[in-house]
C-alpha cells in the first residue's frame, strides 16, 4: 500500500494560501490542515476533538491536549503536547467565529454538526487536490510531522511517544528517507 505523500514547506505554504484565498470556512480548514501537520495529530483525532480538550476554563489554549481511548486510534489513551504554532492556529480559529467554544466538537460542519471521519478525510484530501499536490491525503500532515522531527534528529522513541505509536517499528515506517535527512546523517561523523 503506498504511502501519503509527505509534503515540502512549498507544498504546504500553497495549500494554505489557497485556503486562505478561496475558502469560505477558511480559518477552521486552515486549523484542521496545520494541526495534522503541527501536532501529528490521525484525522479521526481531529473529528473527535472537543471544545474542551483544547480550551481550558479561561478561554486559553491548553499546553497538553488529552485524548481519550474512544479518540484515538488503538486501546490507549495519549498526550498531545500543543507547540507555540499550533497554539496560534487554534488561537485565530477560535477568534474567527466565537461560537466555536459552545460547542461540544471544536470541529463542525456548516450545518454545525459533527465532523464524521469520513468527511473529515474528504475535505483535506479535496483541498491538496485543488492545489495540486499529488499524492496527499489526510494522512500527509501526521507523516510530515513525523519525518519533520526525524530530520530534526529527535530520537525515534520520543517521536513514537508524541504521536502515539506503541512500537518504534510503526514510527519507523512513516519516517521517508529523503536526501536531507541522509545528508543530516553524514554530517555527524
Amino acid at each position: 500500500m503506498k504511502q501519503a505523500k509527505v509534503l515540502t514547506d512549498k507544498e504546504l505554504k500553497k495549500v494554505i494560501s489557497y485556503i486562505d484565498a478561496f475558502d469560505r470556512y477558511a480559518e477552521r480548514n486552515k486549523a484542521i490542515v496545520l494541526l495534522t501537520h503541527y501536532l501529528g495529530l490521525r484525522i479521526s483525532e481531529c473529528a473527535n476533538l472537543l471544545v474542551t480538550d483544547v480550551v481550558n476554563d479561561e478561554g486559553t489554549v491548553n499546553d497538553v491536549i488529552h485524548l481519550s481511548v474512544e479518540q484515538t486510534k488503538g486501546s490507549n489513551s495519549r498526550r498531545v503536547f500543543v507547540s507555540k504554532k499550533a497554539k496560534s492556529v487554534l488561537k485565530h480559529y477560535l477568534q474567527s467565529d466565537l461560537s466555536v467554544i459552545q460547542h461540544t466538537y471544536l470541529f463542525q460542519t456548516q450545518k454545525s454538526k459533527r465532523f464524521n471521519t469520513n468527511a473529515l478525510t474528504q475535505l483535506v484530501k479535496r483541498l491538496y487536490d485543488r492545489v495540486g499536490v499529488v499524492g496527499a491525503s489526510s494522512h500527509s500532515g501526521r507523516r510530515t510531522f513525523i519525518t519533520k522531527l526525524a530530520t530534526s534528529g529527535v530520537s525515534v522513541r520520543v517521536i513514537a511517544e508524541a504521536v502515539g505509536h506503541a512500537s518504534i517499528a510503526t514510527t519507523q515506517r512513516y519516517i521517508d528517507v529523503n536526501d536531507e535527512l541522509i545528508s543530516n546523517a553524514v554530517e555527524l561523523v
